[in-house]
């Protein structure tokens, strides 16, 4: 009977979770609506390409809050991602900036498009050619 308990207290163990809720008090809905947006394009520093809303990392609901508060405290988006940005590079914003830092970021797309699209044209030059 034990082993039973056992297992059954284990077995429910599988389906509890702990998750953080927040409970923070906008204003009003519109200020909800902009916090929450704002900190969904936030990528959390400490997790791998999940945003503020989407971590359950500690860092990451603290930011959260940090977000809700500047929201609620009048400030615009862009102030909030450009102390974000500050705080913790361009890391943070899902929309990098093109500057000297993230040129290559930016420009390697279209510079490998152009590579494969070159070496296509060479080669159906080069087989026109032989035929």
């Amino acid at each position: 009977m034990k082993i039973h308990l056992f297992t059954l207290g284990l077995g429910l163990t599988l389906f509890a979770q702990a998750e953080m809720v927040d409970t923070f008090q906008f204003r009003s809905d519109a200020d909800r609506v902009r916090g929450v947006a704002l900190a969904k394009s936030l990528r959390c520093p400490q997790c791998q390409n999940q945003n503020l809303v989407e971590s359950n990392a500690s860092q990451a609901y603290k930011l959260r809050l940090e977000v809700y508060e500047m929201v609620n405290q009048g400030k615009s988006d862009a102030e909030i991602i450009q102390l974000m940005t500050e705080r913790f590079g361009d890391f943070v914003n899902y929309k990098p900036p093109l500057n000297r830092h993230t040129w290559a970021l930016w420009g390697l797309p279209f510079g490998l498009l152009a590579l494969i699209l070159a070496a296509i044209a060479w080669r159906v030059k080069r087989r026109s050619k032989c035929h």
